[in-house]
């Protein structure tokens, strides 16, 4: 045989590169397995916000629902392993963050915003609606003992509460609950998540604390000018922080 002829034998042509590899069925199965892992690491990873296992299997419609979700079960435990990423469940869905004892060295590079921390005050506020959602601004002020309206209205704006309704009393004064962004923030699967009323009150220092609060007995009040103080602005926090 000729080197010619020795040359073209051993040329690779594009259709052989493109042709099956004989895998067997089950090296198949791993790696068809090993690519959909992929697909959805990166749906979770380029989602904006927490994705749902719902959203997952609407988009790969296309896959076996078994497939899919073998593939996240794989992704987690992939991420269980990681030293510096983490797969958590949170606000109903899957999302991609750094693990948090690493959360000094990401704060150094991304220098945190002071503009969007809250004051002890709105955190108190938030707790306090977290805890006894729904409820109504002046059922807020009773457990906090301070005015909270400018504080509502600031949470309200950073999307940490609603206006979930209105009471069935005189007046009917607008109810407020937490969101899902509050889950999201907070990082939170569900409001079971939230920890020990007692200790979050400890920790925040309430008077009255929120524990002894859950036993205080509300008062039905038409609270219709603090509703319109928040519909009207987040205020200022300024007569909270003197009276707290």
């Amino acid at each position: 045989m000729s080197d010619e002829q020795q040359g073209n034998d051993d040329t690779v042509t594009v259709d052989a590169l493109m042709a099956p590899t004989g895998l067997s069925d089950d090296a198949q199965q791993d790696s068809d397995a090993s690519g959909l892992v992929g697909i959805v690491e990166a749906m979770v990873f380029a989602s904006p916000e927490p994705i749902t296992q719902k959203q997952l299997l609407k988009v790969l419609d296309s896959e076996p629902k078994e497939d899919v979700l073998a593939a996240l079960e794989e992704l987690k435990r992939r991420y269980a392993r990681s030293v510096g990423l983490q797969l958590v469940e949170v606000a109903a869905g899957y999302q991609i963050v750094t693990r948090p004892e690493l959360h000094e060295w990401v704060r150094r590079l991304f220098r945190e915003r002071t503009s969007q921390k809250l004051t002890v005050q709105a955190l108190e506020t938030l707790a306090v609606i977290a805890y006894k959602q729904p409820v109504t601004a002046m059922e807020i002020a009773e457990i906090r003992g301070v005015n909270t309206t400018g504080v509502v209205g600031t949470l309200l704006e950073r999307g940490l509460v609603k206006i979930s309704g209105r009471k069935q009393v005189v007046g009917r004064p607008f109810l407020y609950s937490t969101t899902r962004e509050f889950l999201d923030r907070f990082g939170l699967k569900d409001l079971t998540d939230l920890p020990k009323v007692e200790d979050m009150a400890d920790a925040l220092g309430f008077e009255p604390s929120l524990a002894a609060a859950e036993q205080m007995p509300l008062a039905e009040q038409a609270a219709t000018p603090e509703d319109q103080e928040v519909l009207e602005g987040p205020g200022d926090e300024d007569e909270d922080e003197g009276q707290a």
